[in-house]
């Protein structure tokens, strides 16, 4: 399974791509919302962890941009963001996300265990 990490911050990019690769996962990063569009088409990930306070592009930005294709629409996305407000994470579901986890809240093994339970959900 391919995840695509989308973390503008160095230091939690890196132990979430390395907790994910010791898991078994394969991993592609991103640091800001225009390369995460460009990796998404380019690499095809079978999930997407997005953060939401991004340079170039916001996340709420890339899944609007993802929500516009059929194709990409069907990629499913967490969001593991610093933003909590009821009205951020409404904003994020009605844009199809599959989870949303308060980076404040959230270990990386929830992360992991949230990945797994959508991995068991998506055909094979």
């Amino acid at each position: 399974m391919k995840i695509l990490v989308v973390e503008d911050e160095f230091f939690l990019r890196t132990i979430l791509e390395k907790k994910l690769q010791a898991e078994g996962f394969e991993t592609v990063v991103a640091t800001d919302g225009q390369e995460a569009l460009e990796k998404i088409v380019s690499e095809k990930p079978d999930l997407i962890l997005l953060d939401i306070i991004l340079p170039k592009k916001n996340g709420f930005e890339v899944l609007e941009e993802i929500k516009r294709d059929p194709y990409l629409a069907q990629i499913p996305v967490i969001v593991v963001s610093n933003l909590g407000q009821e009205i951020d994470i409404e904003r994020a579901k009605k844009l199809g996300v599959n989870d949303y986890l308060i980076k404040a809240h959230t270990s990386l093994d929830l992360i992991s265990k949230k990945i797994k339970e959508i991995k068991t959900k998506l055909p094979i």
